[in-house]
């Protein structure tokens, strides 16, 4: 049973389009090969399809730009300076661009301003006025930025303040709690308690007995001893 016909038109479905193409471009890409070996031919083919992928086919004894100039040679023509040409139009453009830009630019510094009309003055003072409107509005957002940076660090910093000194008078209200660094130097407080008591007995006996007058004139005894042998016996019963 042969193959029925296939009506030559666009394939519109996507996945049936690129299995054709697959397809027919391997079959002529072995064809192609069989010419080469079967006759001697050059065969040169370049194939690209519609999403943009390039495939080619060279016969192993040549190659692309041979095929090219051998192309030119038989048919008289140069495929080469058209392309040359439009270049060359394309590089004259840039360089049109280039030296308008550098113009634009001396005459904002300044320089090369005689050869301007009054319009041309007056254009360029717009522009430079606009220019210098969009670097100030920059320059007052990256300020307004920085000062709220710097707010919020100082908030921070003032929160961070606020709870330390919270934390500091919640544990100073605590009874519970003393301010001792270390809490094995319940000893060494206890004997600075007991020096403290014996420097005031010392000094109060050493008052009574610079002054003279202190001394009791009853019961034959001295006032300044009686309180300092009082506040003695008080420290032996603690």
């Amino acid at each position: 049973m042969g193959r029925g016909k296939i009506e030559i038109k666009l394939i519109e479905n996507q996945t049936n389009r690129q299995v054709t193409y697959s397809k027919r471009r391997n079959g002529i890409f072995k064809k192609a090969q069989e010419l080469t070996v079967l006759c001697d031919a050059k065969v040169s083919l370049v194939m690209l399809s519609n999403t943009g992928k390039m495939h080619e086919y060279i016969s192993p004894t040549t190659t692309t730009k041979r095929m090219y100039d051998q192309y030119q040679k038989t048919m008289g023509i140069d495929l080469w300076s058209s392309h040359y040409e439009s270049m060359k139009d394309t590089l004259w453009k840039l360089k049109e661009i280039n030296n308008k830009l550098r113009r634009d630019i001396r005459q904002r510094l300044g320089h090369d301003l005689n050869d301007l009309k009054y319009d041309e003055l007056l254009a360029l003072e717009e522009k430079m006025a606009s220019a210098v409107a969009v670097i100030r509005e920059r320059k007052f957002h990256v300020i307004k930025t920085q000062t709220e940076t710097c707010k919020k660090k100082v908030k921070n910093l003032e929160e961070r303040r606020g709870n330390m000194l919270h934390g500091f008078e919640a544990i100073s209200e605590d009874p519970q709690y003393g301010y001792v660094d270390n809490e094995g130097d319940y000893e060494s407080a206890v004997a600075l308690a007991n020096g403290a008591s014996n420097l005031f007995a010392f000094r109060l006996h050493q008052e009574v007995h610079d002054h003279p007058n202190l001394h009791g004139h009853h019961g034959g005894g001295s006032l300044g001893s009686s309180i300092t042998h009082l506040h003695v016996n008080d420290l032996r019963l603690a």
